[in-house]
């Protein structure tokens, strides 16, 4: 940019005159810039006698350079505006506004307006580099139109810098590549793990609501991974998605299957509730309750319907059974107290009859007793369930008392028993006789023979008579 002289004519005082004609700008000349600020000095005063007139608000002061432009150009007399550089000096522009120095001034804010540019670029390279393509673009546009800058500073130093802005920005670039790159093979690695849980489930997973649970999770997961280009990304959608659909097939076949079976479930149950109500009054206990057993039986095999119809159901099922259990209860409560009233005149039977029957005393007269005992025992009836084997044993050891005292009197008169004493008896005595006859014919081995079955039978007929003696 070049300074445009004509563009204002400077008073002494720094202002515009109005009257002044504006000058056609010369060919080639530079165009107008912005107008420079007053001229430095102190600030006057009011003058004498302009009390209570409208005072004159004075311009502000000019913001100086951060950079010396008297060390890097001048300005000529008739206004023309050098720049100092390694190759000599150029032209950048005239300068027709005011004075040299607030020329230089002029131009040396604009070579910082120009430093700031590319320190802000710098700036923005370390905080985005990101945007380092974009940068290296306004960087190299700077660097290439910095021979056409009007501008008084070291633009050389400028130059290196953009250049450098320009290396950093390409390493940057090159780096960002990576980086997404990088970033892009984590995430299509992340949503590839997704994808073959995801398939998992959908093949495998029976755990319905957390299966249902963890394939949300990895959708909103998914949602939340970056930096993956549209076609390969949409490519992973489509095999997530498609592992989605099969699992959410499958557990609406598995729903749809269940309510089927609830259905059918159902049914079952309702006919059964009909059996058991058919049921609920009848007074063949043993066999209505074996029934009841079946039907809890059916009951089970029949699956489940839904939780609120299955309780219900139920609680129809459980009333006709404790209908009939209760009823059945009532009755055996009675039949229980019975029961144990039977028992306790059985002791008492028992208490009574037992010292009374002894038969090593008086067989006949315990063998009466022990009638009397059984007639009146059978006429009692049942006692509790789990005393009847403490009274059958009871009873049974009284019988076999008196049966066991009438067994050893019949055998101590049964005739049989004596005449084969006797017999045993005859024989061993005829044996010995033998055994003598024999000894007197010399015949010794036969008589020893003869002798030792006449001792056997003897001890045959001594044994017989034991029998009969102790019977």
């Amino acid at each position: 940019m070049t300074e445009n002289p004509a563009s204002t004519q400077a008073t002494p005082g720094g202002e515009s005159s109005p009257s002044t004609p504006k000058p056609t700008p010369r060919p080639g000349a530079p165009k107008p810039g912005p107008r420079p600020g007053p001229r430095p000095g102190p600030r006057p005063g009011p003058r004498p006698g302009a009390a209570g007139a409208g005072l004159r608000t004075p311009a502000p002061l000019p913001q100086q350079p951060k950079n010396d432009p008297s060390r890097w150009g001048r300005i000529a007399e008739d206004g023309t505006v050098y720049l100092r550089t390694a190759e000599g000096e150029r032209v950048i522009g005239s300068w027709q506004a005011g004075t040299a120095e607030e020329g230089l001034t002029h131009f040396g804010k604009k070579f910082d307006d120009l430093a700031t540019e590319v320190e802000l670029l710098e700036s923005r390279l370390r905080a985005h580099p990101e945007e380092a393509h974009s940068i290296h673009q306004t960087a190299e546009e700077l660097q290439s139109s910095l021979d056409s800058q009007a501008v008084l500073g070291d633009i050389e130093s400028l130059r290196r810098r953009l250049g450098d802005i320009q290396q950093h920005s390409t390493q940057a670039e090159e780096q960002v590549h990576h980086d997404r790159e990088e970033r892009r093979a984590k995430a299509i690695a992340r949503k590839e793990e997704l994808i073959a849980e995801a398939e998992e489930i959908a093949a495998h997973s029976t755990e319905w609501k957390a299966a249902g649970d963890r394939i949300r999770a990895i959708l909103d997961e998914w949602r939340t991974i970056r930096g993956i280009d549209r076609k390969t990304d949409d490519g992973l959608w489509k095999r997530y998605a498609k592992a989605r659909d099969a699992f959410n097939r499958r557990r609406g076949s598995h729903f749809a299957e269940l309510d089927r079976n609830r259905a059918a479930a159902r049914r079952a149950k309702e006919a059964l509730i009909v059996r058991a109500q058919e049921l609920q009054d009848s007074t063949d206990w043993n066999q209505t309750a074996r029934a009841y057993r079946d039907l809890m039986s059916e009951w089970k095999a029949a699956g489940r319907a839904s939780r609120d119809v299955d309780d219900a159901l139920w609680e129809q099922f459980r009333a006709a059974q404790d209908h009939f259990f209760s009823a059945r209860n009532a009755v055996h409560e009675q039949r229980d107290r019975e029961f144990a009233e039977n028992a306790a005149q059985k002791e008492a039977l028992l208490a009574k009859y037992d010292p009374k029957i002894n038969p090593t005393e008086d067989l006949s007269g315990a063998q009466a007793a022990l009638r009397e005992l059984q007639e009146k025992w059978e006429a009692i009836g049942y006692v509790p369930r789990q005393r009847v084997h403490e009274f059958e044993e009871r009873i049974a050891a009284i019988e076999k008392r008196v049966a066991d005292a009438a067994d050893a009197q019949w055998r101590r008169t049964d005739p049989e028993a004596q005449a084969r004493a006797a017999q045993f008896a005859a024989r061993a005595a005829e044996l010995e006789q033998q055994a003598e006859h024999a000894a007197a014919q010399g015949k010794d081995s036969q008589a020893a023979s003869l002798r030792a079955q006449a001792e056997q039978w003897a001890e045959w007929a001594k044994t017989a008579e034991e029998a009969v003696e102790n019977r």
